[in-house]
């Protein structure tokens, strides 16, 4: 493959002349206070956010009786999201302007006000508001705790120090909804108000604390001069249009509807503009660069990242289907059933972090975790009403095992084969991807799960309960109180059609999952970096001699 003068990265992609011996004696030394007190906070505010992305799951119908929501009730979760995922890639151009100081503490305030307003909101518009502005601090929070910790430890090493990041975020995620049902029974409010206190304690540590490495641009004119705000602003256009339309679609009008396909084309071409734009002699300063997917690892990396954080969704959104729709939990027991889920998760994406890190090998890793989910997904067509828990707990560790040795390497194998200086901007196109494809993730389960009841339904003997679940419905009907309020026959009938609909959904997961493990050897081998060579590093030499991030 030809190099281009914009592509330094290329030349990265050959084998590595430096033995490994070497490659330990040029090894980082021991890392520092400074270090822990910043890659801390890092974990704890990507814990965080995760937890306040999941607490309202089980409060939100307390909350939307409350303040009279109605059916905008489906922006209180989705607005955090959404607002979270379409900045991405200009908050990361602009940590690579002013430095990762000032954008993260902007960050964090952004998501503490946002926080504030949610928990003091007196309507469903108050609300719904405090929430979208909470999702755009949390949206710059997961992509700059990534990126200030790939700016702190080698590219060797960051498969060790994510696994623990990400870790935290997966706790936020699993213990989110228990906890926010447990405060909705006595005031919901205090779901929100809870991380103020914590968020502005990080505030504090890391504006005293987080001393990087940054080249101050002359004036700010000349840093503005540097964001590409025609690209930034048709990225963002888009790809809103792109999610509402598929956030939308089944939930608040069918799928065929204009209400969903006109947002959905209208995304489809504004993403065929931005990229044009991007590309062209017009834009000195791309947000998304080209040069960025120039390579065939990285490209393919971005791919896999799609597919891997669709899964994990995938896996989120089925899990809970079959507990509460086939078993008959609630929605609290189901949760907790999910807990075996992260048990099994966070070691092995701690393992796969330490095996990276020693060896270096993020292709076997990839290989292991791609296979795992695939078989899997084959393996999860035999849940039925009758599956034993020893069983499905011991299906649901295949799953997370899979899905945990894929987490820490993502990552890496993007950056192996950029250079350094396009941490930011590659970090951000990573973390637009990840976002990209939890949506997918959700939405494609979804619309197979529906569309199979359907065509399963015919084996409800009631006209009017058939009726009832048609037509896209199905799924918000997936809930053990609803079943029980059901005669014997006609559960059994509907727990029946809910067992084949899901079975289609894993097999469809499964194909996925073989996409994945083809995407894996599209891949190159790339020697992961092991000194930290990021321009953004923490300060070593006084103060007065550097300007501070």
């Amino acid at each position: 493959m030809a190099s281009s003068p914009d592509s330094p990265a290329l030349a990265l992609e050959t084998p590595a002349q430096t033995s490994y011996a070497k490659m330990e004696e040029d090894a980082e030394p021991r890392k520092d206070w400074r270090f822990w007190v910043v890659f801390l906070s890092c974990c704890f505010l990507a814990l965080l956010v995760s937890l306040d992305g999941t607490v309202v799951v089980i409060a939100l119908p307390r909350i939307a009786n409350d303040l009279h929501i109605g059916d905008d009730y489906v922006w209180v979760a989705n607005a955090f999201w959404l607002a979270g995922t379409v900045f991405q890639p200009l908050c990361a151009q602009l940590s690579d302007i002013f430095g990762r100081k000032t954008p993260v503490l902007t960050s964090i305030a952004i998501f503490f006000v946002g926080g504030a307003v949610t928990g003091a909101a007196q309507s469903g518009a108050a609300l719904i508001a405090g929430r979208t502005v909470q999702g755009l601090g949390a949206g710059g929070i997961m992509l700059l705790m990534e990126v200030v910790v790939c700016d702190i430890v080698s590219l060797r090493e960051r498969g060790k120090y994510l696994s623990i990041v990400l870790s935290g975020a997966a706790i936020g995620a699993i213990v989110g909804p228990p906890i926010g049902g447990a405060i909705a029974n006595h005031n919901w409010r205090w779901i929100f108000l809870m991380n103020l206190p914590i968020s502005a304690a990080v505030f504090l540590v890391m504006a005293f604390f987080m001393r990087l490495r940054f080249t101050k641009a002359d004036s700010w004119r000349t840093a503005a001069s540097r964001i590409d705000w025609i690209g930034s602003a048709l990225f963002v256009c888009s790809i809103t249009s792109l999610l509402l339309g598929l956030v939308f679609g089944g939930v608040l009008f069918p799928w065929h509807s204009w209400h969903i396909i006109l947002p959905i084309t209208l995304g489809v071409l504004g993403w065929a503009a931005f990229h044009m734009y991007e590309r062209s002699k017009f834009c000195p300063n791309p947000a998304v660069p080209s040069r960025l997917f120039a390579n065939r690892t990285s490209a393919a990396g971005y791919a896999i990242i799609f597919v891997q954080s669709m899964m994990f969704t995938w896996t989120a959104f089925e899990w809970p289907t079959y507990f509460q729709g086939v078993l008959q939990t609630s929605p609290l027991r189901a949760g907790i059933n999910y807990i075996a889920f992260e048990a099994f998760l966070i070691p092995a994406a701690g393992v796969s972090g330490q095996i990276l890190t020693k060896t270096g090998h993020y292709r076997p890793l990839q290989f292991a975790g791609f296979a795992l989910l695939t078989l899997s997904a084959g393996l999860n067509i035999l849940l039925d009403a009758g599956t034993s828990t020893v069983k499905w707990v011991c299906l649901i560790a295949v799953n997370a095992l899979g899905l945990g040795l894929l987490l820490p390497t993502m990552l890496p194998a993007i950056l192996a084969s950029l250079p350094e200086s396009d941490i930011a901007l590659g970090t951000g196109i990573y973390s637009f991807f990840r976002s990209f494809g939890y949506i997918w993730g959700v939405t494609i389960p979804a619309v197979i799960f529906n569309a199979s009841f359907d065509r399963y339904s015919g084996q409800i003997s009631d006209v009017g309960l058939r009726q009832a679940l048609g037509q896209g419905k199905a799924y918000q009907y997936v809930s053990g109180a609803f079943l029980r309020s059901l005669s014997p026959v006609l559960r059994a009938q509907v727990v029946g059609v809910y067992v084949q609909s899901l079975r289609v959904a894993w097999e469809v997961a499964a194909a996925f999952g073989f996409v994945g493990i083809l995407l894996v050897c599209v891949e190159k081998h790339v020697t992961l970096r092991t000194k930290v060579e990021s321009e953004y590093g923490l300060e070593s030499r006084p103060r007065r001699e550097q300007s501070q991030a």
